[in-house]
């Protein structure tokens, strides 16, 4: 059965957006919404740490000397009646003072006093120098800045609390509330310390302003600057009682390295964005309805931390706020105005894996993937989720990118991606005379055209031509004459039955490459020449990638290893030929070593058409991987199970081939019974490219 079809990236106020409209959902013309937080959570962040009044002496929470009292803090943490639980509207209440003293305290600082009196106890988290900029931050009068901050800060404070926890445990947890509710760490800080950090930043139930920010959910005015400068103070507390422990268990603190983003060139579709493009931006977010106003002043932080280059700035306020608008669209375009704000503590919040998913948590199927046109969609998969892209909003949320070093790029296609995003929702006549310049019309139209980068198709696809490439230089590599000559009259007969086996598995394929592409015809062989062309052309053949269910997963899993182990063979037979000719040349191969050789030069004669062959079978297959649905159980199975005969088969190569092994004649066998499997599995059309043109022929009759 086929899938959804998917609009390649619709212009605006299609007949969509007007059915819309028409049911009341004024999302698209109306800016009504004034704050994402709902009820109880903008009470709780908003307004309950503002309740009491009374003042508290900033000396009873930290000393003269910048040594922060924790005993004072953890005293305004409170529990249920039952101590099961943190009574965590009850410990906000309380520490609302603390976090006004301490928010006064620092303002009343010096840059200086301040970098003098705290930064030593900042070192610890691998990145002191983030604070001088949070202190600035706090006095700032632009608004964004201080929300801006204490993203960096949960960021930064989230990876350094996971290096304390490796000093005793073996896995970091990947989410912050599970690190936070560690052992690991509570041996370390204390849990009354563990359960202060749980009412910031660890619980929905709290103030939870971590997930509230970095999910786009609040304005920048609605994060008290107070909560800021308390998780500063908190930052510098626990490097102190850090500091005691390390000394007493005679420990030294590791920090793991930041990881580099080095798959951006795979991702660099658009170009560089020129100062023509972001003034089209400055105009279109001020007036594209896919922008709260509420939440203009990010996008304008946005824009001026792309051009004063500071890049991680410009991409996470970008990746915040392209959220929240998507949850907008998710909501109107499915129906469920709730979905816009923050969820209360019984309840999932809407993020970017619901936003982006095929179906809604009701079975039902998501109309946002059906409304933004499959483009769209690729480019979020690849840049937020596929495991093998940049990821770059886990890996920035989770403080495992180094911010100064932040790259350009992965900023200019956020912008870019924006731009087009934003023309969708901004008025017709507006969106058509910004469409007219050229480099606008550039983006429109690289963006209609994107397809997937990082998903497994994709990422098979690059493989194949990869391993190709290199296959394709082997007769260039240096061989003796009189070497070669040998090798040729060393042939034996179970190489003959392989190269005949290749010519009958050959011989089947042609009718199942495709057409139009005028490769062969039907009554073709496929002569060796031709094949790097047809992997080529097959690799070029557009797969749908968006929503693969696990049975396509799966088989794509087993030909990503198969054609892994064909390039690591290429790989090893190019080393192994160039560092055996050179002996040759020089002499220096005994009388064993050069009849290796010999067997060597005769294997790999064989070797070469039969990658090529099982790069072919991997190109064919993929182009029809989507018929794997048209198996049942027990035949999928059947598939799987050949497959990774085939896969074992490339697996053996691998080791015998390699230097330490060099068992070139027992290739040779191996490589006859592997034909033989791939010959009879074929006989009896398993083949996905037999199933799809058996399907083919269906729809003909």
């Amino acid at each position: 059965m086929e899938g959804p079809k998917y609009r390649s990236f619709p212009p605006a106020h299609t007949a969509l957006d007007k059915t819309l409209e028409y049911q009341g959902v004024k999302m698209l013309i109306e800016d009504p919404i004034t704050t994402c937080l709902s009820p109880s959570v903008y009470d709780m962040i908003c307004k309950l740490g503002f309740e009491v009044r009374e003042s508290c002496d900033i000396n009873r929470i930290v000393t003269q000397r910048g040594e922060v009292c924790w005993q004072t803090i953890t005293a305004c943490v409170t529990y249920t009646q039952s101590a099961q639980s943190l009574d965590y509207r009850g410990t906000v209440l309380l520490l609302g003072p603390v976090c006004e003293a301490v928010h006064r305290h620092l303002l009343s600082l010096t840059k200086g006093q301040f970098d003098m009196r705290y930064t030593p106890w900042l070192q610890w988290t691998a990145f002191p120098e983030l604070f001088p900029e949070i202190f600035d931050a706090l006095g700032s009068p632009q608004c964004p800045a201080v929300p801006l901050s204490l993203m960096k800060l949960t960021a930064c404070l989230e990876r350094a609390l996971g290096d304390v926890y490796l000093l005793n445990g073996k896995e970091c947890p990947f989410l912050l509330r599970d690190l936070l509710a560690s052992e690991e760490l509570a041996e370390v800080f204390g849990r009354s310390v563990m359960d202060v950090l749980k009412v910031f930043v660890g619980s929905p139930r709290g103030l939870n302003l971590r997930n509230t920010l970095w999910h786009g959910f609040a304005s920048p005015h609605e994060i008290p600057p107070k909560y800021c400068s308390m998780m500063v103070l908190l930052t510098v507390g626990l490097g102190q009682l850090l500091r005691s422990y390390l000394q007493q268990a005679k420990l030294v603190l590791a920090h793991r390295p930041f990881i580099v983003l080095t798959n951006l060139e795979d991702l660099a579709v658009f170009p560089d964005v020129t100062s023509e493009v972001l003034s089209v931006l400055e105009e279109v977010m001020k007036k594209s309805t896919f922008i709260l106003k509420v939440m203009l002043p990010y996008w304008e932080a946005a824009l001026i931390g792309f051009r004063s280059h500071r890049f991680a700035d410009c991409a996470m306020l970008l990746l915040t706020q392209l959220e929240t608008g998507l949850r907008r669209v998710f909501a109107a375009v499915n129906q469920c105005p709730k979905s816009l704000l923050t969820a209360e503590s019984t309840a999932l919040y809407t993020t970017f894996d619901e936003i982006l998913a095929k179906h809604l948590d009701d079975g039902k199927i998501n109309q946002l993937p059906l409304f933004l046109g499959e483009p769209a969609m690729e480019f979020l998969w690849d840049f937020l989720n596929h495991q093998e892209g940049p990821r770059i909003r886990d890996h920035l949320s989770h403080g495992e990118i180094n911010l100064p070093e932040f790259p350009k790029e992965a900023a200019n296609q956020l912008l870019a991606f924006s731009v087009v995003l934003l023309l969708r929702f901004t008025d017709e006549d507006l969106s058509a005379a910004l469409k007219e310049k050229a480099a606008i019309k550039s983006l429109v139209g690289l963006a209609e055209g994107y397809h997937a980068h990082f998903h497994p198709v994709a990422q098979l696809k690059k493989q194949v031509l990869s391993c190709e490439k290199s296959i394709r230089v082997w007769p260039l590599l240096p061989l003796p004459e009189e070497a070669e000559e040998a090798a040729r009259l060393e042939g034996t007969s179970e190489t003959q039955a392989c190269e005949a086996l290749i010519t009958e598995i050959l011989r089947a394929l042609p009718r199942h490459l495709p057409e139009s592409r005028g490769v062969v015809s039907d009554r073709d062989s496929l002569p060796a020449e031709r094949w790097p062309q047809v992997i080529q052309e097959l690799c070029g053949t557009p797969v749908p990638t968006l929503f693969c269910p696990r049975t396509v997963l799966e088989v794509l899993t087993v030909l990503r290893n198969i054609s892994a182990h064909c390039a690591r063979v290429s790989s090893q037979v190019a080393a192994s030929v160039e560092l055996r000719h050179q002996q040759w040349v020089e002499r220096r191969l005994r009388s064993r070593q050069r009849q290796t050789y010999l067997h060597m030069l005769t294997s790999i004669k064989l070797l070469s058409p039969v990658l090529y062959l099982i790069l072919l079978l991997i190109a064919l297959e993929l182009v029809n991987i989507h018929v794997v649905h048209g198996k049942n159980t027990y035949e999928y199975q059947q598939y799987l199970k050949f497959l990774k005969s085939i896969l074992q088969y490339t697996e053996n190569l691998v080791t015998y081939t390699s230097q330490q092994k060099n068992k070139w004649n027992e290739t040779i066998s191996l490589t006859r019974t592997a034909l033989l499997k791939i010959w009879t599995f074929s006989e009896k059309k398993q083949l996905l490219i037999h199933l799809a043109k058996k399907s083919a022929s269906k729809e003909g009759l």
